[in-house]
């Protein structure tokens, strides 16, 4: 069960059956600017909140605020200029992955958000149903769905194609926070189909030109790990593009006596997330080959 709350104009995400948790919308990409406004606004709202979250974002690595408080972290890359990314901060995989991409006829630019965006991008989405092992979550969403999530935050955002022929092939949704000091990649994504072309190094490569150009000094992607999860192919990929992990501080605010107790007894942690690291990881390889064999069966009858 999921509602978005407007608590004095910042937008609230409500989350859960069992334990309600309320976050910040933009959690990741900017920073709550007043905690205590906001935890005033759920406390009067209607909605049952049990437990409000909000993290620090770059370059407040150290807490701020009294609240309870957990370690985080994100994968971060420290931009300056183009060159020292290229040159200094990358390894050599993806500098020739990047190259490849324009060897084999890859365009990649900034682009407005119009219908021949959403258009290409519900193409991406609605190409494999699985990705990385797993269902993916935007497969076989309608085109007027693609249009509207897109369209969130575009007064902080910028889109970058990755075009073939101008047919687009990737694509990233790199969205920055109230000072342009850090730009978080909100989506970034390019066709199966089209992965020996390295369109996605290309794009890694123009969003840090395109934040060098704005002085953005911090590129986010994401998190760099996930709980208990061991290191992945997406770890290495975020390790050989310049990112590395840092740790920032979440916040954990009890609303009611069912979010303090969950509080208390880590209960506002997924049950996935406190398994050992390597029961984790024979979980994961079943789901891969299960949904990799259901992708190749669905194929074939199609």
């Amino acid at each position: 069960m999921q509602s978005l709350l407007n608590i004095g104009g910042a937008q609230i995400r409500v989350e859960g059956t069992m334990l309600r948790i309320a976050r910040p919308d933009a959690d990741k990409y900017q920073q709550l600017e007043d905690p205590e406004y906001v935890l005033t606004g759920l406390r009067r709202c209607k909605t049952r909140i049990d437990l409000f979250t909000f993290m620090q974002i770059m370059p407040l690595t150290s807490p701020q605020h009294s609240y309870p408080t957990e370690w985080d972290n994100l994968a971060v890359l420290p931009v300056s200029t183009f060159d020292h990314w290229w040159n200094h901060q990358i390894r050599s995989f993806p500098r020739n992955r990047a190259r490849q991409a324009e060897k084999r006829g890859v365009v990649i630019r900034e682009v407005q958000l119009d219908d021949n965006l959403v258009r290409g991008i519900w193409e991406i989405y609605n190409e494999c149903p699985v990705r990385q092992g797993r269902r993916f979550r935007h497969y076989g969403k309608d085109i007027e769905t693609v249009r509207r999530e897109e369209s969130t935050y575009l007064d902080s955002s910028v889109f970058i194609g990755a075009f073939l022929a101008e047919k687009l092939i990737g694509f990233a949704k790199l969205t920055w926070d109230q000072t342009r000091t850090q730009a978080n990649f909100m989506n970034i994504l390019s066709m199966v189909q089209h992965k020996d072309k390295a369109p996605t190094n290309a794009l890694i490569a123009q969003a840090v030109r395109s934040c060098a150009e704005r002085n953005i000094r911090y590129l986010v992607y994401q998190n760099f790990s996930y709980g208990n999860k061991p290191p992945d192919s997406m770890t290495n990929f975020k390790e050989v593009n310049g990112f590395s992990r840092v740790e920032v501080p979440r916040y954990y605010v009890p609303l009611t006596s069912v979010g303090r107790l969950a509080l208390r007894f880590g209960l506002h942690h997924r049950f996935l997330d406190r398994l050992p690291p390597s029961l984790l990881a024979q979980m994961q390889h079943l789901r891969r080959v299960w949904h990799n064999g259901r992708f190749e069966v669905a194929v074939k009858a199609s």
